[in-house]
């Protein structure tokens, strides 16, 4: 097969075609349903999607704000505890019998009453340097003195500017031992590897993180004698976060874990928290995750946002801790349990396809009343329709819906009643031109019975007044006349019977492949030369790229002929014939057009212009059926003669003939 052939084959594969398909019905009801459902099940999602995103903000947002200020309040928690060292401390430094014991140098009395301040004031911490910072007096380990904390940076900071200085500090676990080994052991932490931290090779914490305060000792000439510091440990410590989430979350419980949670970290290990490991114990040595640590530690920006609080997740706080000198040294962090809020969301969602499935109901319910007050009238409309379509055309439908139904409704009435009208015009008419073509049938019949009778006795009649003519007396001119009077009627006699032989016999056309032009050459060339032709102009304007017609060119070389001598009988003798040719422009006929300067046919003449006996012209000057006889012709040859025509502007007749053998000719217009 070849590939020509493939080419042709798949383009004849039959489309499929599923029968069943075409056959289905959906009720105008039900696509009404299924459209307002569509409307709701789109808009519900779009409020769904739109509306939980909007929540889920909001929600978020405000857990935000409210870890906001939940950080706010610990950070005031955490400052009235240093606060509260600070003022201990002050107060300490101004008391007399410290006074009285430097100048006694009798630092017993005053070691007893700093005990009883230190356990008093519950610091871990709470000892006196002189003006050098070389320790005098230590409550925690009384045996080890004479050692320099001028190296520390609050007491630093005091024995420098003579004034009281209170911060957060990292403590050494060498200093922390001359305090007591006690403060050592609790500061030591191992660390626990936590999913999300930055990698270090550390695995314990010696250092402790103390709130401590220091103030200057002065005698009574406001010389400096020495420094008081104190300070509390933060590392193992939980005081503060659990005061925190006492007085801020209230020590709410939801599904079984604590809904607020509070830490301390130095640097990034949790020193003192309250989140729990998942065995229930405190995360000591757990730490923060590495997006947490390089905003907060490195950066020194606050963090709200979630995050990955050891084994779950939370909306966090954390803003950084700061030492004396406004270096970061820890992050102070509070943050709200996340799951709280999800189920949030997640009710909320489902509230949302609650009530968009109530609401598909509520539609389908209303679009079912809806469609259901639609549909009667329609299926009126329908059921009329059908009694139309049946022919009943008295059909009627009664609506008053006052909408457009009705509008439609009283349309189709009018369309109802019309088409009865019409229906009876048309019987009308068809019965009309029937009996019109019965009676021309008949009087066909016997005009070419009648023709055929009359022919025989008429040729006689014209040949001998032909010879009576011819031997007649030239002299006797009354007997000349009458004899040219009878030989002239009787040759009008034998044109009328021919012409009713002509188109009561009208044979076939015997169809040859022809060129137009000659044709209509031929035809010109025939006439030209007759006295009716010497004025006028026959102007030709041929298309030159026409195709062969196949058509009889004896019977088609008549119809021209007649065209072209009803065009110059209509200008009696004077003016201009034009005749055309072109293709048509569907390219399926030639058309030629003959063009006269006549007065024109009035437009009642135009409707019986083909009709046979029917004429114009002056008695005697013409039977009627020249354009009969040449409609009949282009007819036989499947095409169509139509003519145009306004009084005072000439005439112009059409004749188009197909050039396809088997083509079917449209209707005379």
């Amino acid at each position: 097969m070849t590939s020509a052939t493939k080419t042709i084959s798949d383009q004849r594969k039959p489309v499929i075609d599923i029968p069943y398909l075409r056959k289905i019905r959906i009720p105008i009801a039900t696509k009404l349903i299924l459209s307002f459902l569509l409307i709701i099940v789109i808009i519900s999602a779009v409020f769904m999607v739109v509306g939980v995103q909007l929540i889920s903000d909001l929600i978020l947002t405000e857990a935000q704000e409210k870890v906001r200020n939940d950080l706010n309040s610990a950070r005031e928690i955490y400052l009235s505890e240093l606060n509260h060292i600070d003022s201990a401390v002050r107060h300490t430094a101004q008391r007399f019998f410290l006074k009285d014991a430097f100048s006694t140098k009798d630092f017993d009395a005053a070691f007893d009453e700093l005990t009883r301040i230190k356990k008093l004031e519950n610091l871990d911490v709470l000892a006196i340097t002189d003006q050098y910072g070389y320790v005098l007096i230590r409550t925690c380990n009384p045996d080890l003195v004479g050692d320099n904390q001028g190296h520390d940076e609050i007491i630093h900071s005091v024995l420098n500017r003579k004034e009281p200085a209170a911060a957060t500090i990292i403590v050494s676990g060498e200093d922390l031992a001359k305090d007591t080994p006690e403060l050592a052991g609790q500061a030591h932490i191992n660390l626990i590897d936590t999913p999300l931290a930055r990698p270090i090779e550390e695995t314990e914490l010696t250092n402790g993180m103390m709130l401590k305060a220091a103030a200057p000792i002065f005698d009574y000439e406001d010389n400096l004698l020495g420094v008081v510091y104190g300070g509390v440990l933060l590392n193992k410590n939980h005081q503060i976060v659990d005061k925190v989430k006492h007085t801020v979350y209230e020590n709410v419980i939801y599904k079984g874990q604590d809904i607020g949670t509070a830490t301390i970290f130095l640097d990034d290990v949790r020193i003192s928290t309250n989140v729990k490991n998942e065995d229930g114990s405190r995360a000591i040595g757990t730490r923060v995750s590495e997006e947490v640590y390089n905003q907060v530690i490195v950066q020194g920006e606050p963090w709200i946002d979630r995050a990955y609080v050891v084994n779950n997740w939370y909306i966090t706080a954390y803003e950084p801790i700061r030492d004396v000198y406004d270096s970061i040294i820890g992050i102070l962090y509070v943050g709200i349990l996340e799951q709280k809020y999800s189920d949030i969301q997640r009710q909320t969602v489902i509230t949302f396809l609650v009530i968009s499935i109530i609401g598909a109901m509520v539609t389908m319910a209303v679009a079912y009343f809806v469609g259901q007050r639609i549909l009667v009238p329609i299926n009126k409309l329908v059921t009329a329709s059908k009694e139309v379509a049946d022919g009943n055309l008295d059909a009627n439908v009664a609506i008053t819906t006052n909408d457009e139904l009705q509008y439609l409704a009283d349309s189709f009435n009018a369309m109802a009643q019309a088409l009865k009208r019409r229906d009876e015009q048309l019987k009308d008419f068809a019965t009309q031109k029937i009996m019109e073509s019965e009676r021309l049938a008949l009087v066909g019949q016997l005009s070419a019975n009648i023709a055929h009778e009359l022919n025989n006795p008429l040729q006689g009649i014209v040949t001998f007044s032909h010879l009576l003519l011819e031997d007649s007396d030239s002299n006797d001119s009354t007997t000349q006349f009458s004899l040219e009077k009878i030989v002239g009627q009787a040759n009008r006699c034998r044109d009328i019977i021919r012409g009713l032989l002509d188109f009561s016999r009208q044979r076939k056309p015997d169809k040859t492949l022809c060129n137009v032009h000659d044709v209509l050459h031929e035809c010109v060339s025939l006439v030209e030369h007759q006295a009716l032709f010497h004025n006028i102009e026959v102007v030709k304007h041929f298309q030159d790229d026409l195709p062969m017609a196949i058509i009889d060119a004896a019977q088609v070389e008549r119809v021209f002929i007649n065209m072209i001598v009803n065009a110059a009988e209509a200008m009696e003798g004077s003016g201009y014939l034009n005749i055309s040719t072109r293709y048509s422009e569907r390219k399926d006929s030639i058309e030629i057009a003959f063009s006269d300067t006549g007065p024109g046919i009035s437009e009642e003449d135009l409707k019986k212009i083909f009709d046979p006996f029917f004429t114009t012209k002056d008695v005697g000057h013409g039977t009627g059926l020249g354009l009969a006889i040449s409609y009949g012709i282009v007819k036989g040859h499947k095409g169509t003669i139509s003519v145009e025509s306004e009084l005072g502007s000439g005439t112009t007749f059409i004749v188009a003939l197909p050039v396809n053998i088997n083509g079917d000719a449209p209707n005379n217009g």
